[in-house]
């Protein structure tokens, strides 16, 4: 008896300590067009004359092209998409809403430059001041938004500048919240690209307010109410299929400048160009540089994630199987790659009871020539009890001398 005691005890620890487990390859067959090239070329000459450039995909951040990448510059009203950044994140941090009102300064009722003319104590909403700086550029309306955040524009661009920091954006230094040129206020292509990536990733909704071509807001001050009109200054909307954004800048030390973005086939592309001498060569250069990245991007698409797939096999929990959350399609962006060459794997964890709901208890890999080239994880749609002592030993025993 004690022998057998011990079998089943030795058993009991076995089944403690050995995972139950299964899984499949697949290699992905889509019939998508592929481009030839093995790896990309961010230094090929595309014969771009403006003063610095940067191509990226955004998905990936991978650079395709870039000239003179981390060269500092004046960005001129390109500094408004970390100001807008501030604001979206701000926004769905609920510390700031739509509707909230912002009262103009005196201050940001002085701007020059590219403005919307509001008077000082004249009220909009957080709304149509972000349209007024996504729309029309407007400084005086940028400033007005920084310091409805900060309480000020100057605690407003430590704000900025500790963004910046945050992002990685090493060549930056902002010292306004709306672009005017200052002797030390600039940044570099290379990280207007971080920036830009980040609110169009982050905060996708900005495209509601850049794709707008006309609008108006009601200014409201003592005088009365009138109504001011706001045509879109990125006029390179009309002129590229599928351009959606983000920012034009301008001034006469910096140049032409801009932060295009633009989506076909759900790839979205996002170009800078610096220092452009005219507004059209900026708009030539973009729509050269945005050519380019679409001739050598693909897309996988995986629409059969967890296919054939609906319980996993778990040990020591009351249950045999536990049961994932759906995933539905997952998307990759290629550059120069052939998606047909993506091998997919499932892996799965040691998957052992107790497992709580949200947990990892997997993963689905994807390899191209050899290498990982991105996962995303299997998650527990609920939770699973382990196995009480008792029914262990029950369980073993029957496994020992189950009669057939």
């Amino acid at each position: 008896m004690k022998h057998l005691i011990s079998f089943i005890m030795a058993g009991i620890f076995i089944l403690n300590n050995f995972t139950f487990s299964y899984g499949y390859d697949k290699y992905a067959n889509y019939d998508l067009s592929t481009q030839t090239d093995a790896t990309g070329d961010e230094n090929i000459d595309l014969g771009i004359t403006s003063k610095s450039a940067v191509l990226i995909e955004a998905n990936s951040g991978k650079i395709l092209y870039e000239k003179n990448k981390d060269e500092t510059l004046k960005p001129a009203s390109v500094t408004k998409i970390m100001t807008l950044l501030l604001c979206f994140d701000n926004i769905s941090a609920g510390n700031l809403s739509y509707d909230d009102i912002i009262t103009i300064s005196s201050h940001a009722a002085s701007m020059g430059g590219s403005q919307c003319f509001f008077e000082e104590g004249e009220q909009q909403t957080v709304q149509d001041i972000i349209k007024c700086i996504e729309i029309s550029s407007g400084n005086d309306a940028a400033v007005a938004m920084g310091e409805h955040i900060a309480g000020s524009e100057t605690e407003f661009v430590k704000m900025m500048n500790a963004k910046a920091k945050e992002l990685g954006m090493n060549n930056t230094n902002f010292e306004n919240a709306c672009g005017l040129d200052s002797p030390n206020h600039y940044t570099s292509a290379m990280d207007i690209s971080i920036m830009s990536r980040e609110l169009i990733t982050k905060h996708p909704e900005i495209f509601d307010v850049s794709t707008i071509w006309m609008d108006h807001i009601i200014h409201k001050t003592s005088k009365g109410e009138s109504r001011f009109d706001l045509a879109n200054t990125n006029k390179f909307l009309k002129q590229y299929t599928g351009a959606n954004g983000l920012k034009t800048g301008f001034t006469s030390e910096a140049g032409y400048c801009i932060s295009g973005t633009a989506t076909r086939n759900d790839i979205t592309l996002i170009a800078v160009i610096m220092g452009a001498p005219t507004k059209d060569i900026r708009n030539s250069e973009l729509a050269k540089l945005l050519d380019y990245g679409f001739s050598k991007c693909d897309i996988y698409i995986d629409n059969s994630v967890l296919e054939n797939i609906d319980k996993i096999l778990i040990d020591n929990g009351i249950k045999d199987f536990v049961i994932p959350e759906p995933i539905v399609e997952h998307q990759i962006t290629l550059v120069n790659d052939n998606p047909n060459n993506i091998e997919k794997k499932i892996v799965y964890d040691n998957i052992k009871a107790p497992i709580k709901k949200g947990d990892k208890i997997g993963s689905i890999q994807y390899y191209l020539n050899n290498s990982m080239i991105d996962e995303i994880n299997i998650i527990s749609s609920e939770n699973i009890q382990k196995k009480s002592y008792s029914l262990s030993i029950r369980d073993l025993c029957n496994r020992l001398f189950v009669v057939e």
